[in-house]
């Protein structure tokens, strides 16, 4: 897998994804392989463009159960092979980005939805270069990467899917509760939708 499968599958290049290309393919070089079932595991403590690559280059998936996502907000990626212990955990470093006065001020608008057409297409292009200038940092000075032990989740488990007795939606049953002696799911326990 290279970088412009993960390009297509993510839909634009960012450094989010160039940043989880180089750790998926330092992972799959210490593993040697990609997942092709539940095999490697991948735990993302983050919900960033960066594990769209983990997916495409690793084959870690929510699915297939071997895509763990930890909401921590940080650039930590742990993987290891189903059935043992050692895992290999690699942080993000903090970066020297190289100052952008433009791009800072394109960021804010793009994100409130006030920059124009073409400050939309400028803040593309340059959100692109930042992500390929990713690709020449070294290994060593973009991540740390550290071997840890792991206490491995157990292999993913597949349930039946059980109609909610309030809003009648097929639900896990592992996700069912039981209100006024009927079986529904979350939304209609805590009585809002997610």
């Amino acid at each position: 897998m290279e970088l412009e499968d993960a390009v297509k599958f993510h839909g634009h290049l960012c450094p989010g994804l160039v940043i989880g290309y180089r750790v998926a393919t330092y992972a799959a070089e210490q593993f040697k392989d990609r997942s092709e079932d539940e095999e490697l595991v991948a735990v993302v403590e983050n919900k960033s463009c960066s594990v769209d690559a983990i997916q495409v280059i690793n084959g870690c998936t929510f699915g297939k159960g071997n895509l763990v996502f930890k909401d921590l907000g940080k650039h930590v990626y742990t993987f290891f092979k189903r059935g043992e212990r050692e895992a290999l955990r690699i942080s993000i470093n903090p970066r020297q980005r190289r100052e952008d006065p433009r791009y800072n001020e394109l960021f804010p608008k793009v994100r409130n939805g006030t920059a124009t057409d073409e400050e939309q297409e400028e803040f593309r292009k340059r959100h692109a270069e930042r992500g390929l200038a990713i690709l020449d940092i070294p290994a060593d000075d973009l991540f740390t990467a550290t071997r840890v032990e792991v206490e491995p989740p157990e292999k993913a488990m597949v349930y039946r899917s059980i109609a909610c007795a309030e809003c009648g939606e097929e639900t896990m049953e592992t996700r069912l509760r039981v209100k006024d002696g009927n079986m529904v799911c979350l939304s209609c326990f805590e009585g809002h939708d997610i």
